[in-house]
């Protein structure tokens, strides 16, 4: 016998769980397609050259690579914005800018695996191209504020910085031809503390003044307005770094006037994202009450990823949402539904005889717009009301041959448990409008 198992960092999704992702995808994509976000899709694999040296060191060493039965070095994409770039220079005489897309798929990275991070996971990404206005990056800031709302999530914090505003600070330290590196280090401040951060550092020869002021820039918290007062004096007179701290000023401002309220923004100069295309706004999205499960939602501005591939400017802004680390911080804090199914009305089969009223019921149901699941054998009633509660249903519809021939039915919450009559005399419109409007009761 082959032992069934799955590889480390892939999981198989059980109902309640697979449900839940879906729920989420929906409110992703009602949420991108309210904004003018299109969906494209591209293939798992691309070629190697693509993807190697797009985003760090570290995702070279985390991709899954090989050499297909053509002799064709490929590999599977990391995340969903390289292969957008490539999509972008590919197509761009068919799409028009700037293009809007959202992209919503599993992408895989072979790291270890920890709370909430998978080898293969899935990514709901939202991009726009081809334009720098600073409306793209609002705009974004904007998505990601009404995509938590949407879900149902109160407690969350925004965190923007601006790769401009550390370029400008490496600069002023004469840091700036290592700054991959140092923003790599800066990023993990967070997961290790300031103490392996300057270790780190320090190994890669920065100075212990230059490390303290890093540290220190990393450090700062409080209102935005208080931390780019600071920014403002550790860029000192060098241009990019000014011109960062004041797009991130404006971008405060105006998100600030576009709803995005109740604390919910803040400027934290720790954020420098570790993938090395990033050339602006960087952002990165925490829940207030699970601060150490990292960012469920990030991403930032990438001006020139797509010029690896066309001549043509093709700047880009975006971010993404990571599905499984926001399901299984939603799983710690108990906001998962745990329902196994997606119907709302669990039909009974006990009685043989009546297997065409029955048949009949369930697809008048469904012709109205209510989903039910009719049991498919005729089992004892207890056993499949059991059955009905453990699943998650919430409703069952139960009409045997004494209520058949009354023209009645008992409209049982399985929640509450609780029973309703349904006086329906035979006509399957009345029992239709009757659990319809049951249902919406109970919502």
């Amino acid at each position: 016998m082959i032992e069934p198992r799955t590889l480390k960092g892939f999981r198989d999704h059980l109902p309640a769980q697979a449900l839940a992702r879906e729920r989420l995808l929906d409110i992703a994509r009602r949420v991108y397609r309210s904004y003018g976000f299109a969906p494209i899709d591209t293939p798992a694999l691309e070629y190697l050259e693509i993807l190697v040296g797009k985003g760090s060191e570290e995702t070279d060493r985390q991709l899954y690579r090989f050499r297909d039965h053509g002799g064709r070095d490929v590999g599977l994409r990391f995340d969903l914005t390289v292969p957008f770039a490539r999509f972008a220079a590919q197509h761009v005489h068919e799409l028009g800018l700037p293009f809007k897309r959202y992209h919503m798929a599993p992408v895989w990275r072979g790291e270890n695996t920890q709370r909430g991070r998978y080898r293969e996971f899935v990514q709901c990404d939202f991009d726009t191209i081809g334009t720098t206005s600073p409306v793209a990056d609002l705009e974004m800031v904007l998505v990601v504020h009404d995509l938590f709302v949407a879900i149902g999530i109160e407690r969350f914090t925004i965190r923007l910085n601006d790769r401009r505003v550390l370029t400008g600070i490496l600069t002023r330290l004469g840091l700036a031809a290592r700054g991959p590196h140092v923003l790599r280090s800066l990023d993990k401040l967070a997961k290790v503390g300031a103490e392996s951060v300057a270790a780190e550092l320090a190994a890669q020869g920065v100075g212990a003044d230059a490390a303290a002021t890093l540290l220190e820039m990393a450090s700062l918290t409080g209102p935005p307005a208080t931390v780019l007062a600071a920014l403002e004096r550790l860029v000192g007179e060098t241009e990019i770094g000014r011109t960062g701290v004041a797009a991130l000023r404006v971008l405060v401002e105006r998100a600030e006037q576009g709803g995005v309220g109740g604390g919910r923004l803040a400027v934290d100069p720790s954020i420098a994202r570790g993938l090395d295309y990033y050339t602006g706004l960087v952002l990165e999205t925490f829940l207030d009450d699970l601060p150490t499960l990292g960012s469920v939602c990030s991403g930032g501005r990438y001006d020139d990823l797509a010029g690896l591939y066309t001549k043509q400017p093709l700047p880009g802004i975006g971010a993404s949402l990571g599905l499984d680390r926001l399901l299984a911080g939603l799983e710690e804090l108990g906001c998962l539904d745990a329902r196994e199914t997606p119907a709302d009305v669990f039909l009974p089969y006990f009685d043989e005889r009546h297997l065409v009223d029955y048949l009949r019921i369930a697809a008048a149901l469904r012709a109205g717009g209510v989903a039910v699941e009719l049991y498919p054998e005729p089992r004892k009633l207890g056993q499949q009301l059991k059955l009905a509660a453990k699943r998650g249903f919430p409703t069952a519809l139960v009409i045997g041959s004494d209520e058949l021939a009354a023209g009645t039915a008992q409209w049982k919450d399985l929640h509450a448990q609780t029973s309703t009559m349904i006086d329906w005399h035979g006509d399957l419109a009345v029992l239709v409008d009757a659990v319809r409007s049951g249902l919406s009761a109970r919502h």
